[in-house]
């Protein structure tokens, strides 16, 4: 196994800090009688604040991991931290606790409520939060804000476009304020013009400080990371250039 370090010189000579740091993870699934291994003992630091998207064949692991990673799944050995904490060996309770906290979720499919507003989906994440009713009001304007879609609070998912539809997704992460976003195929259902337009907002708010971790099949999205992984039959490598 090899340690893939995202340490990226900063002009000082110091590495940013590692908000993810797995060590010698490994995920087995019992299919009928026998073990299929998904990943096969990974090592890997993701730093605070970088941009790595993972690319490999289908049924390489890419989505067991990113399980991992957002405290979805445990793995069948090592230790998974985050910030310190090890997401293998937490509560279900404190999982459950970093997941409202400080991971936000996108996926390909938008999972929008369709009889909700833009503004009723964005709000739907702060529910475990238990903010009051003006902060939660507050930070669902600033987040579809952010997104361009200010105009668009009231509409609900059908009266949007497919681009505007996985802003209001995005939105719905960014609006609890988390430390990483993880995004499955972001942008797998949209043309390529609505494509860079995602991206060049996913990389602002990179760029603002949050970690972003993107699965991608698309070339075109995995080159504009700071950092490039493969994954392959359980093993991942550094395929950044």
């Amino acid at each position: 196994m090899t340690m893939i370090d995202s340490a990226h010189d900063s002009g000082t000579g110091a590495a940013p800090a590692a908000l993810y740091r797995l060590a010698g993870v490994t995920r087995t699934y019992q299919q009928k009688d026998r073990a299929v291994t998904a990943l096969a003992g990974i090592d890997l630091d993701i730093a605070e604040g970088d941009f790595v998207t993972i690319q490999g064949p289908t049924g390489g692991g890419k989505s067991t991991l990113l399980q991992l990673l957002g405290a979805l799944d445990r793995p069948t050995g090592g230790s998974v931290m985050l910030s310190g904490v090890d997401l293998a060996r937490a509560s279900d309770a404190e999982l459950g606790r970093v997941r409202a906290r400080d991971i936000g979720f996108v996926f390909q499919g938008f999972n929008l409520v369709p009889t909700l507003t833009a503004a009723e989906n964005v709000d739907m994440a702060l529910e475990p939060l238990r903010l009051h009713a003006g902060e939660r009001a507050e930070r669902i304007a600033a987040a579809l804000t952010q997104v361009g879609l200010s105009d668009r609070a009231d509409h609900r998912p059908l009266e949007l476009s497919g681009g505007q539809q996985q802003r209001v997704a995005i939105a719905r992460a960014i609006v609890k304020r988390p430390r990483v976003l993880l995004a499955d195929e972001p942008t797998g259902n949209l043309d390529e013009s609505m494509r860079d337009e995602i991206l060049a907002m996913l990389e602002s708010l990179c760029a603002e400080g949050l970690t972003l971790v993107v699965v991608t099949h698309d070339s075109a999205v995995a080159t504009r990371a700071r950092r490039r992984l493969r994954l392959e039959r359980g093993t991942v490598r550094d395929i950044t250039r």
